[in-house]
């Protein structure tokens, strides 16, 4: 190892592929490629096939630059013919692969021998369209006419006009704009003009998808929107159809909607009441469905005695019915009040109105039922008249009922006040104390009551 370490020269290859760890006669030699350097003082000479650049002309600062894919005897002057860019040169498709370019302009005549062939139809294929729609060629090759007729393209259509999300956007805006008019005439005209009858079970769920969203109002105009469609455009299996998207969908509505299911259960018994259902869709759900539980609900409904008139007000006072309906709800809310004194159940009642602008007659009936409670006896501390008071604060304070609301029905009572005398002596005196209470519970203010006095 003594006389090997002196050799620094050598290499592994050099030791052979014998094991020679001494490295016993092996010439030492070095890898690297030994370069005789020029004497001092010689010119440098490049090979004539060695690249280098060279000025073209004396004096001028050109420079014979070869560049690739250019013609070697054009040097200095660039093609840019064979440079590849986006849809040109060889990136460019001249011809089509899939026929697309020459299926307008080409039309091949078809085989009259096929058992499809429509004689007075398929001699001209160009005069008609087909929908997207799975049943057009069954409409179309069943002999029937077609569905519509396109003036734009002047073709006629077999099967439906749109496509399946547009004639949901159609039906949405058509159903939030009869939340306002409450004209179902024109949704029915809107439904009929769209001539998509393959889609009419999709009618049914975005109506009461919209409807979940809302109030009780909206809710009611959803249950008699779905009797007018019915049977006509919607017939009884577009109903059905309709009816069990919604109850496949009901896990999805739950996630936004948490009473959704009470809700579409609350449909599902008022349209068999309507008779847009049957109850045989109710019977012949056999706890195989997700919606089942739903359905389960709307069976509980029709089970109880008098269905019939407790359904037609199944979306509570607050539904847009007449106002002698909504003032003989409000009585029996305030004298329920009286009886259990409970700020809670009374404050849902009210909520459940869903008529705030109607609240000063909430006020007014409030507080002349208590002086006709009280009468002449209504110092003690228990007195009706205190009640309501207490009443009307929490309202206040929780934002159900404003304070102008209740300014007005104090206005109103006051007007009132002559034919209150003959049944009760001390109104007058009943309704200042009344107010006296409100201004020192800070739900009426004297401005206010000034105002209205005015």
């Amino acid at each position: 190892m003594a006389e090997f370490s002196k050799r620094s020269e050598v290499t592994i290859e050099t030791m052979g592929r014998v094991h020679n760890p001494s490295g016993q006669g092996v010439a030492a030699f070095t890898s690297k490629k030994r370069v005789d350097k020029p004497p001092a003082g010689a010119a440098i000479v490049k090979p004539a096939d060695d690249h280098a650049t060279r000025n073209t002309e004396e004096g001028s600062s050109r420079r014979n630059i070869t560049r690739k894919k250019t013609n070697p005897a054009n040097t200095g002057q660039y093609d840019s013919r064979n440079k590849k860019r986006g849809g040109a040169g060889k990136g460019k498709w001249l011809d089509p692969m899939d026929g697309s370019d020459h299926a307008a302009a080409i039309v091949e005549p078809l085989d009259e021998n096929d058992p499809l062939y429509v004689a007075d139809e398929d001699a001209d294929p160009s005069s008609y369209v087909l929908s997207s729609s799975e049943a057009a060629d069954e409409l179309r090759h069943s002999g029937a006419g077609p569905s519509a007729y396109d003036p734009d393209a002047d073709k006629a259509v077999y099967g439906p006009m749109l496509t399946l999300s547009e004639f949901k956007i159609r039906v949405s805006d058509a159903v939030r704009e009869y939340f306002d008019s409450s004209d179902a005439d024109e949704v029915v005209r809107c439904i009929d003009e769209m001539k998509c009858r393959d889609y009419h079970p999709e009618v049914v769920k975005r109506a009461i998808s919209l409807g979940l969203d809302e109030g009780p109002r909206e809710r009611e105009l959803v249950s008699r929107l779905l009797a007018c469609l019915h049977p006509n455009p919607l017939t009884d299996e577009d109903m059905e159809m309709g009816f069990e998207v919604v109850l496949d969908s009901i896990e999805d509505l739950a996630i936004d909607i948490p009473d959704a299911k009470a809700m579409v259960g609350s449909f599902l018994a008022r349209a068999v009441v309507d008779e847009v259902l049957a109850p045989a869709f109710l019977s012949n759900r056999n706890n195989t469905h997700p919606g089942d539980c739903v359905v389960e609900k709307a069976v509980s409904l029709l089970s109880r005695e008098h269905c019939t008139a407790r359904l037609e007000r199944v979306w509570g006072p607050g539904d847009g019915r007449p106002v002698t309906e909504l003032k003989e709800i409000m009585d029996q809310t305030l004298k329920e009040y009286l009886l259990s004194r409970e700020l809670d159940e009374a404050a849902s009642c009210v909520r459940e109105l869903s008529a705030s602008h109607f609240h000063h007659e909430l006020v007014k009936r409030g507080v002349k039922i208590a002086m006709e409670e009280d009468g002449r006896d209504h110092a003690s501390e228990s007195s009706s008249l205190d009640a309501m008071a207490a009443l009307f604060q929490f309202l206040v304070n929780n934002s159900i009922v404003s304070e102008y609301q209740v300014a007005k029905g104090v206005s109103r009572l006051r007007k009132i006040l002559g034919d209150l005398k003959l049944d009760v002596p001390a109104a007058p005196q009943m309704l200042d104390e009344f107010e006296g209470m409100a201004r020192d519970g800070g739900f009426l203010h004297i401005a206010a009551v000034s105002g209205e006095k005015a």
